[in-house]
């Protein structure tokens, strides 16, 4: 069985894959001090839980977060006895090498996204990944990640106008009833959920017309389902497609040796 973890700024998330489908999900805060007997502890905890015998043979990891690779690598090592594979790093093979300036280092989970995508849909693909930024990325319709937009997240935008701004409290997002707010919780909802909306809708038709062909919208992450609700932003959802990308470049490095 293979363990795909995909680290972020904000969570980490892993996911037993069998090959064929993903067993179960797991979420935690991503922090660098974590060590890795608190990972095994936390990890066979909730497995136990989901009643699940996975015998873990091979691990993938995705991290924007490098000084969490460490801790991650002596937690496969010590309990799984296995190397992990990081993407990004020189001896992990990707299905198609990103077409970017040169230099630039490409995040690992928009490497994963475009795989994941390109397995999917074939390519001429824009990825909509919310996490703690809100990417944008392009997959061509070889499989390449070509480049992206990175906007700030929307939890992020929140927090700094709570914090920015001393009268204005926190508040959860949702899709609100109206657009014009009758209250302060109500405006900075309006304003938070419409804003991100029109960001969407802009950016994605910017890509469009710029990349010179049709194109799928694809959206991933925790809120894609929430801003699926406004105005067909998207072609499909898929909560998976960053794990899914982990998959396929496993099994790519299989194929060719590189396991």
């Amino acid at each position: 069985m293979l363990l795909c973890i995909d680290c972020g700024n904000t969570n980490t998330v892993f996911s037993i894959w069998d090959g064929t489908r993903f067993l179960c999900t797991l979420r935690t805060s991503t922090e660098h001090q974590r060590t890795a007997d608190q990972y095994f502890t936390w990890y066979t905890t909730l497995v136990r839980h989901h009643g699940i015998d996975a015998d873990i043979t091979d691990v993938i990891i995705s991290s924007t977060v490098p000084r969490v690779v460490f801790n991650l690598r002596v937690f496969t090592d010590r309990y799984f006895n296995t190397r992990p594979m990081v993407v990004g790093r020189p001896d992990c093979l990707l299905p198609v090498a990103p077409r970017v300036d040169p230099g630039t280092a490409v995040g690992p989970d928009r490497l994963a996204n475009a795989a994941g995508a390109f397995d999917r849909h074939g390519g001429d693909v824009v990825v909509v990944d919310f996490g703690t930024a809100t990417n944008f990325d392009v997959v061509a319709g070889d499989g390449a990640y070509v480049g992206g937009v990175i906007a700030p997240g929307v939890n992020l935008s929140l927090e700094a106008l709570h914090q920015g701004a001393a009268a204005l409290p926190h508040v959860d997002i949702t899709k609100p009833d109206r657009v014009i707010g009758t209250n302060t919780v109500a405006c900075i909802q309006s304003g938070i959920f419409w804003g991100y909306i029109g960001l969407i809708q802009g950016i994605s038709e910017r890509i469009r017309a710029e990349y010179g062909k049709p194109m799928k919208v694809v959206g991933t992450g925790g809120l894609a389902p929430l801003f699926a609700t406004g105005d067909g932003l998207f072609d499909t959802i898929e909560d998976d497609l960053t794990m899914h990308g982990l998959t396929v470049i496993h099994a790519y490095n299989k194929e060719n040796g590189a396991l």
